[in-house]
């Protein structure tokens, strides 16, 4: 890794400044890597998680993979363009310039995770060769043949000083964390993102963190409730439940529990009448997962709560030998369950009531800051109080985890949910340095502006204006 690192920072130090064709270059042969070997990856997921459908791998990660690639190479053009910057008086006398100049940091680092193992890759990828770098991705080793696969494929289309790929356990990560990049991104545990940003600190690398954490659901009185628990259902039942923006909880009106229970339960009905033999249902991705989400729902049982398990057609789960797991409601959940204490990451959903709408906001803002948001309702006075008193990464209103499918929106956390943005524009800035350039004319603006000694009546007069307000 080392090695590699060494000869991308040399290829990019020769390759000085970056045109637009060649970044366009690496942008189209990224996507063609995606479109050419769609199949391959989808199977190499699919056998990675002992069973994930072929055409929800092909939209949420090969398709959404080249939909950011084709988003950054319409919009290039416009993203390098210098950005003129206005001058206060006096350094705006006489012909001075300001401007911003967005250039490319070096080698990136992307530590990607398994939940989404090509999107999450590919996408940061994207970014980054919008912006003029070179890359090292490390995959990750719960998904070691879609790993495998890259690190076969991305050869043909690329040399090892544009684009790398590694594969290894805990050991490689660490050693690849610490490496001196230019700037690193991980996406993954909220746990883990605190050894990458420790690991980081010792060589003062930038570092954007995508991390999860527990984004809450709000169910407004004004909701249709038949609506909001179809697109709930939708959004938990995708991938299982193993996406960094599942909706993790939610809350709901105390009149509302049983018709919310009644609709998450006839939507997922209605897209999966039968779970184990179902091409279209993700399995969980290995037996360790499935332990910690089985775990989880004997927790709850024995704290109390009433566990509603959602099997339209009745299936021996136990009987099986794969990890598929159906949706678990849990009613009545203390905050001192696993549920409520860890990101769920699984198909498992605990639903809250409320009396007021300001008793949501407030359960929402006593717990770390969620990567997402999601508000159903109809009331537009409602829906204000919800954005602009609670704080998360992004949000969506009356659906689930849409806004990060937005090319042109920026993607992140806050606080323990993440640090920085990426996607579109913001990724190219992310992976971008902002070089500051002031131009000064022939004339000594200085003196003519009493900033050089010896000082006199013309600095007392500039001090003055400078303290106007």
């Amino acid at each position: 890794m080392e090695a590699v690192l060494a000869a991308q920072r040399a290829a990019f130090a020769a390759d000085l400044p970056v045109s637009a064709a060649a970044r366009k270059d690496r942008l189209k042969r990224l996507g063609a890597m995606m479109a050419d070997n769609a199949d391959a990856f989808a199977q190499a997921i699919s056998d990675d998680f002992g069973h994930r459908s072929r055409e929800q791998s092909m939209m949420v990660d090969i398709v959404s993979s080249v939909g950011l690639v084709k988003h950054s190479l319409a919009h290039l053009d416009r993203w390098m363009r210098r950005e003129k910057r206005p001058l206060q008086f006096p350094l705006g006398l006489l012909g001075a310039r300001a401007w911003v100049d967005y250039q490319p940091k070096g080698v990136v680092g992307v530590i990607s995770p398994w939940n989404f193992p090509v999107q999450l890759a590919i996408g940061p990828v994207a970014g980054a060769f919008a912006a003029g770098n070179r890359v090292m991705v490390k995959t990750s080793e719960i998904t070691p043949r879609v790993s495998a696969l890259f690190a076969e494929t991305a050869p043909r289309y690329f040399d090892a000083t544009e684009l790398a790929f590694f594969d290894g356990g805990p050991e490689e990560g660490k050693a690849f964390s610490a490496l001196p990049f230019d700037h690193l991104l991980f996406t993954g545990a909220t746990a883990i993102g605190r050894h990458i940003l420790h690991a980081a600190a010792d060589n003062l690398v930038p570092v954007t963190l995508e991390l999860g954490g527990k984004s809450p659901t709000i169910i407004g009185r004004s909701a249709d409730i038949a609506v909001a628990t179809d697109r709930i259902a939708t959004g938990k039942m995708l991938n299982a439940g193993q996406i960094c923006l599942a909706p993790d909880y939610l809350l709901v009106p105390e009149e509302s529990e049983r018709a919310v229970v009644d609709g998450l339960t006839n939507s997922v009905k209605a897209m999966y009448p039968t779970l184990l033999a179902n091409p279209d249902y993700t399995s969980v991705v290995n037996d360790r997962h499935h332990v910690r989400l089985t775990a989880y729902l004997d927790d709850a049982r024995a704290k109390g709560a009433e566990v509603i398990e959602v099997n339209p057609a009745n299936e021996d789960f136990g009987g099986s030998n794969g990890h598929k797991m159906p949706l678990h409601i849990i009613l009545n959940p203390s905050d001192d369950m696993a549920v409520m204490r860890e990101e769920i990451f699984g198909p498992i959903l605990p639903i809250k009531r409320y009396a007021a709408i300001d008793d949501a906001i407030a359960y929402v803002n006593a717990h770390d800051r969620p990567l997402g948001l999601y508000y159903f309702g109809r009331d537009a006075a409602e829906q204000d109080a919800v954005l602009s008193r609670t704080i998360s990464g992004g949000v969506t209103v009356n659906d689930t985890v849409f806004h990060a499918g937005i090319d042109d929106l920026p993607f992140g956390g806050v606080g323990p949910s993440g640090m920085g943005s990426y996607h579109g524009q913001d990724g190219f800035r992310t992976f971008s340095h902002a070089k500051a350039v002031y131009v000064q004319p022939k004339i000594d603006v200085t003196k003519l502006a009493g900033f050089k000694p010896p000082y006199g009546k013309t600095t007392l007069k500039t001090i003055a204006r400078g303290l106007k307000l």
